[in-house]
């Protein structure tokens, strides 16, 4: 059976009870894979590519991926917190190197990587008029990186911009935390929160990935999708 590591930040990881009703998009992302793959999800709330590697999170996916395996890198969140040097990144130096590093031991065994651009928040102004958001550098960085490695790239913050314009302020609401007192036993209080998902905004945005891969065609995305 083929896996797919995902290294990346909350809107990649798997949640539990603790954390409901907040889903992430790899959470969801095995309705959408053809049988005979998995996916070994490895993100983690709050981590940025430097975090990642400096936990020594990677090392625990370089051990095990293989031939065959693919590695889906997914960043850009934390890497932006400038206040936080412990997870900051500079997108046109330590970023691409922390990118470069994964890609590296991916191929080095015969794994297959792919760079994913960053999930865009929920930035809507008081006009409803979604904002430009932060990741912009992070996601120039990692597209210039794909074109120059030779990676392939599926574009989540472009598409997802796309989908929340598509969208509007109100109906995008139920993608993400975003939702009033006492909708949730499990979690009482109000939330609104612009950047973690529920399960309707992490299938959303893993359908988007979905579509993204087949569109590399090939063992991106012939072998893997489903549909």
């Amino acid at each position: 059976m083929n896996r797919i590591f995902w290294a990346g930040d909350s809107t990649v990881q798997t949640n539990d009870y603790s954390t409901f009703p907040q889903n992430g998009i790899g959470q969801v992302f095995p309705i959408f894979l053809k049988e005979g793959y998995r996916v070994e999800n490895h993100a983690r709330n709050g981590r940025s590519t430097k975090s990642f590697l400096d936990e020594g999170r990677f090392e625990t996916i370089k051990e095990q991926i293989g031939e065959g395996d693919f590695l889906f890198i997914q960043f850009g969140h934390n890497d932006e917190k400038k206040e936080d040097p412990a997870r900051y990144t500079d997108p046109a130096s330590s970023f691409r190197e922390n990118l470069r590093l994964f890609v590296d031991a991916a191929r080095s065994r015969n794994a297959r990587p792919v760079l994913i651009t960053p999930l865009e928040r929920r930035c809507f102004d008081e006009e409803g008029r979604l904002g430009q958001g932060a990741h912009g550098d992070y996601v120039a960085a990692m597209k210039q990186a794909a074109r120059e490695w030779d990676v392939p790239l599926v574009d989540l913050h472009g598409m997802s911009r796309a989908a929340l314009e598509k969208a509007g302020e109100v109906k995008s609401r139920s993608w993400y935390m975003f939702f009033e007192r006492g909708e949730y036993e499990e979690h009482p209080e109000e939330s609104r929160d612009n950047t973690h998902l529920r399960y309707a905004g992490a299938v959303k945005f893993a359908g988007l990935i979905a579509r993204g891969l087949r569109e590399l065609g090939g063992v991106y995305g012939g072998m893997i999708i489903d549909g």
